[in-house]
């Protein structure tokens, strides 16, 4: 449906469908009534400008390539900064970066700002987008079908939102006329309207939906929280947002399915709807061709035709990986192993099973125990590890230390679960059972600069054997981190540097670090132009405090090591939905389960075929035989190729006699009658070199 724009809002253009939304109930009229005066209270202090520079104080405001402009202090807005700066800017920002920190446009500056328009192409516009179209949703969802909105949150692919509708689910059926409704909804341009309210005032608000009391008891750490208004929703979100829907141009319904909310009262039913937004009709086009390519490229697709893996109900969330799957896994993982030997890591394996206590010593507990699996035996309760580095830890401690140790690079494929809620469970990129290329640096302040540097080499070497590029984000401390300001600033410093000498562009991704210290995110492109994230790097001076590990320094003092966590695939499990997708089954020779097809021209040649597929296998080369009697050869040959093995290895009278094979790639190319011998060398060679073209180089 394509869009048009009049009097500055976005409108669906065409005849409207046919929708029902209801009026808002009474008891939410009183809940508005509440929100506009703690706005309007909210308004006359911002006028006032206590503890800041007295509105209209003329100011500087500094852009992106050394532009400046100036401005007037509680008065001008990032919108009208976007405005006077043309160029179509007021129509494509969504949200600003200001002083580094991300803002609705709609909010004045307060003093002198380094000032950023970020559009939807940037990650963190397109998470506002989202987010706005998430309180679409769930405002549209509230009064189409009387539910109770639970929570809502932007993803990586889009957003979703959880109601509560009692013993009622939603058809799928429903979703069109859903989708109808959030159009409406969007071109009547509501506004989003912010509030910082405290807890008693949150309390308040939210005080018929026992669901938001909860996430304001559990997630509501400082003395304020902020609430937006959208239409008849007030939503406990801290946004930023955009400044009204009327800039969502399209939006698609994809999924409703079951999710579970655990509370006081136990667990509740819950539905989840899912969907998609855009500024534009033909990005939603756009977005739905690459949907379709996707589909033919699924991971779960492609498992099941390669015979790769499978998962059960009886164990849900957790990968049965076949032969061929194993292979793959296993390849990965040797290929990390390689580097690991090359690189001066030492790999240990660790308990699965562990008390309470030792998350509780870590931090984990407060900040991640919803997401853990604990089970009691006797009277003891145990939790499955979701995580390596408190173990790690641990082993660090076991005995004294000395600083002729250090730098100590532990590195564990031990298999992890974390308690993923059942409705995000999404093949091999969302398990509950897995393993990562977990590693953990233990090494001096003198040290860190160079261990960061060679973690990011060993980042760069990895994703070019794969065939990925990538990005670099410097993740900087999030509400509710632990530990003190400055450390902070120390390694959020450490990091900057290293990223600087790495040569890379690298973007800033304010309040995204981990809760025990800043990080490096890596996220790789594959075939599709998709982003995922998969590798970090993570620099913690918090757990090596918490655990109280020392270490002899070389003036025979005691001395605290730093932390680095650090992966590269990420998890395992994840990397090879990833890599199956960007490759479409189509795997490298060296990574391929598929490496092989000998395949007999009669069935009196049958016996050499199978010497041949001995001789391969017993090199260390996967090989399958096709020794089907009722198929020609012609069909056998296009048979091996549409399953994608790289190389068809032919034999007939001739070649038994001269102990050779007529080579094939997968791609129909005949390369001709080659010793067996020098074949099997050569597909060596190739895979050992982990080249990603083997059959243009053989």
């Amino acid at each position: 449906m394509p869009a048009a724009r009049t009097g500055g809002r976005l409108l669906f253009a065409g005849a409207p469908r046919r929708h029902r939304v209801s009026g808002p109930e009474p008891r939410l009229t009183e809940h508005l009534r509440l929100f506009q005066q703690l706005r309007a209270a909210q308004e006359r202090r911002d006028g006032a400008g206590t503890g800041r520079p007295p509105p209209g104080t003329p100011i500087r405001i500094a852009l992106p390539g050394g532009g400046r402009l100036p401005g007037r202090a509680l008065q001008t807005t990032p919108f009208q900064v976007a405005a006077q700066l043309g160029g179509g800017l007021a129509e494509a920002a969504l949200v600003a970066r200001v002083n580094g920190t991300l803002q609705d446009l709609d909010r004045p500056l307060e003093s002198d700002t380094d000032l950023e328009l970020l559009d939807f192409s940037t990650p963190e516009g397109r998470a506002a987008f989202w987010q706005s179209g998430a309180c679409v949703l769930g405002a549209v969802a509230e009064q189409f079908f009387g539910a109770t909105l639970c929570g809502t949150q932007a993803t990586e692919d889009g957003f979703f939102c959880d109601v509560h509708m009692g013993d009622r689910t939603v058809q799928r059926g429903e979703l069109p006329a859903l989708e109808d409704a959030c159009a409406a909804f969007a071109c009547a341009g509501h506004r989003f309207e912010r509030l910082e309210a405290t807890r008693q005032q949150l309390a308040e608000l939210f005080k018929d939906n026992s669901f938001q009391l909860q996430r304001i008891e559990e997630e509501v750490t400082s003395p304020t929280a902020t609430v937006y208004r959208c239409g008849p929703l007030l939503q406990l979100c801290p946004g930023p947002l955009l400044r009204h829907t009327g800039l969502i141009a399209a939006l698609r319904v994809l999924t409703s399915s079951a999710a579970f909310w655990q509370g006081a009262g136990g667990r509740r039913s819950l539905q989840r709807l899912t969907a998609v937004a855009f500024p534009s009709a033909q990005d939603l086009a756009d977005w739905q061709q690459a949907q379709d390519e996707a589909a033919l490229r699924d991971h779960r697709r492609i498992g099941r035709e390669q015979e790769l893996f499978f998962f059960h109900k009886l164990s849900p969330g957790s990968c049965f990986f076949l032969p061929r799957g194993a292979h793959i896994y296993n390849t990965l993982v040797d290929f990390i192993r390689s580097e690991y030997r090359a690189r001066g890591f030492c790999e240990v394996v660790t308990p699965n099973v562990f008390s309470p206590r030792l998350w509780e010593l870590s931090g984990h507990w407060q900040h991640y125990s919803t997401h853990m699996f604990s089970f009691t035996a006797g009277t003891e309760t145990l939790s499955l590890k979701p995580m390596n580095c408190p173990a790690h830890c641990l082993m660090f401690a076991h005995r004294p230390r000395s600083w002729r140790e250090l730098p100590l690079r532990l590195a564990d494929f031990g298999v992890l679960h974390r308690n993923e809620p059942p409705g995000s469970l999404t093949g091999l990129t969302r398990v509950r059972r897995f393993q990562q290329d977990d590693a953990h640096i233990f090494c001096t302040l003198e040290q860190l600069e160079g261990e960061i540097d060679a973690c990011l080499d060993f980042v760069r070497t990895v994703y070019a054997v794969l065939g990925f590029s990538f990005r670099l984000a410097l993740a900087t401390r999030p509400p509710g981190f632990l530990g003190d300001p400055e450390t902070w600033d120390r390694a959020e410093q450490q990091l900057e540097r290293s990223l600087r000498a790495f040569g890379q562009p690298w973007e800033l991704s304010p309040g995204d670090g981990a809760f025990y210290g800043p990080k490096i995110d890596i996220r790789i492109r594959d075939a599709l132009g998709r982003q995922h994230q998969c590798g970090t790097v993570q620099l913690d001076f918090q757990m090596p405090e918490r655990f109280g590990l020392e270490y002899a320094s070389a003036t025979g003092g005691p001395a605290r090591p730093v932390l680095i966590h650090r992966a590269v695939l990420g998890s395992v499990e994840r990397m090879v939905a990833v890599l199956a997708e960007s490759c479409g089954g189509r795997w490298p020779l060296w990574l391929s389960p598929l490496q092989a097809m000998v395949i007999p021209q009669a069935p009196e040649v049958e016996d050499y075929a199978r010497e041949v597929q001995a001789v391969l296998r017993g090199g260390g080369v996967v090989a399958d035989l096709d020794g089907d009697a009722g198929a020609t050869l012609a069909r056998k040959i296009r048979r091996a190729q549409l399953a994608h093995y790289n190389f068809q290895l032919v034999v007939g009278r001739r070649e038994r006699a001269r102990g050779t094979v007529s080579v094939r790639t997968r791609d129909n190319r005949q390369l001709g009658e080659r010793d067996l011998r020098w074949v099997l060398q050569r597909l060596r060679e190739l895979r050992d070199a982990r080249v990603p073209d083997a059959e243009e180089r053989f």
